[in-house]
């Protein structure tokens, strides 16, 4: 049992409501998936150079998350040793989220000219503002994880009941976002985030930012102050240092190399597989709306304004199909248990989800071929969305690879 913690029932209703603080950072990065990368290249940031942009979240995620979970387990502050990891989080969320979503404001007003393709002060503040909201995100979802963990009590019947609503959690904030994020008439619901130097792509952009805002900060300040916790002692917090780094105080990387040398060949394999299986995933995730707006659609970034209309709706388009994506990862996710008892096993649905992984990516290479000759028969001057079946197929795919994400 860890130090600090009683032995006492938590109530349920405690594990839900910090749970739901998933849904939040979900909302946000859902938003993130769908819409910055076509956002970013509205900056003028050339479409190459996007994904280095995005090498913030793993470097975050492999630095900020160990640094956080090792401090706030020996944090002895008074109000306890996760809320005040939370509550910075969502602070440095909020103020991140503001940065990325007035970035082409906030950049105008310092001297970017509307004629210049190339915008670098809102590049900058749009990049800071990355940076800034995926360690923030790393900073918070930790945490999070380590207090449900706490009110488990040790028990593993109730760890499992907890995990289960974060992910029910963060499935309902992959929907809330990636429908905002589909939706082209959100910025109506706050006028003023149409300026001079934001169009109505970045106003719905900038109104689906405020939205997370308010919707995290809101789950964030009702779960930290109706549910309480436990502070533990100066001594405590030693006492665990002790128990957890006997072997001569070793920092946190020091015995994550010691753990790589004693990985024996099988699991090399595993993680080998893994790290490929990621390298797959990563250019979909990041691209996904990119390429339903610009090789599905048709459309430009920096075309004509027919053609930024039609690449708009290719985004919306696979903002959606992540929507339907996130829906299809809840279900298979449920149903991974009994389906892998049926062909014999973890390993083999594995090994499944793997192939369906890569069929779906390659099929993405054919629904492409499949709109360029389509707009070929048409006139390349074609500025009217693909047919239904060419949606579908590529709407269907994105379906599929829920299976694989689960």
């Amino acid at each position: 049992m860890e130090t600090g913690q009683t032995v006492t029932p938590i109530p349920l209703w405690n594990i839900v409501v910090i749970a739901a603080i998933a849904a939040g950072i979900q909302f946000g990065w859902a938003l993130q998936l769908s819409l910055l990368t076509p956002y970013v290249q509205t900056l003028g940031v050339p479409h190459v150079w996007a994904a280095f942009i995005w090498l913030c979240g793993p470097i975050s995620g492999l630095v900020v998350q160990p640094i956080v979970g090792y401090s706030s387990d020996r944090c002895t502050s008074r109000i306890g040793r996760r809320r005040p990891f939370i509550a910075a989080g969502a602070c440095f969320v909020a103020i991140a989220v503001f940065m990325i979503g007035f970035a082409k404001d906030i950049g105008h007003r310092s001297g970017d000219s509307l004629q210049n393709p190339t915008k670098p002060r809102a590049v900058a503040i749009f990049v800071t503002g990355f940076w800034i909201l995926d360690v923030a995100n790393n900073m918070l979802q930790g945490p999070c994880r380590a207090f449900l963990a706490d009110l488990s009590s040790n028990d593993h019947k109730r760890m499992r009941i907890a995990n289960a609503w974060f992910s029910f959690f963060m499935a309902v904030g992959n929907v809330l976002g990636y429908a905002a994020g589909s939706f082209s008439g959100l910025h109506k619901l706050l006028p003023f985030t149409q300026t001079t130097a934001c169009d109505v792509y970045c106003a719905n952009l900038k109104t689906c930012f405020i939205i997370d805002i308010v919707f995290l900060l809101s789950i964030t300040i009702t779960a930290i102050t109706t549910v309480k916790e436990t502070p533990i002692t100066r001594k405590e917090a030693g006492d665990e240092e002790d128990n957890e780094g006997r072997s001569s105080g070793r920092a946190f990387f020091a015995e994550l190399v010691m753990a790589f040398k004693t990985l024996k060949k099988p699991m090399w394999f595993l993680l080998l597989v893994t790290c490929l299986n990621w390298m797959a995933w990563f250019p979909f995730l990041l691209y996904d709306t990119d390429w339903m707006g610009a090789e599905v659609y048709g459309g430009k970034v920096k075309g004509s304004a027919s053609q930024q209309k039609l690449y708009d709706e290719g985004v919306r388009a696979g903002a959606l199909g992540l929507m339907i994506n996130s829906i299809v990862l809840a279900f298979a996710s449920l149903g991974l248990e009994p389906v892998s008892r049926l062909i014999g096993g973890v390993k083999n649905m594995w090994g499944v989800v793997n192939l369906i992984l890569a069929a779906c990516l390659a099929a993405t290479v054919w629904v492409t071929k499949v709109a360029e000759a389509w707009r070929g028969e048409h006139g390349p001057q074609i500025l009217t969305p693909p047919p239904t079946s060419i949606k579908t197929s590529a709407l269907a795919l994105f379906g599929l690879l829920g299976i694989p994400l689960a």
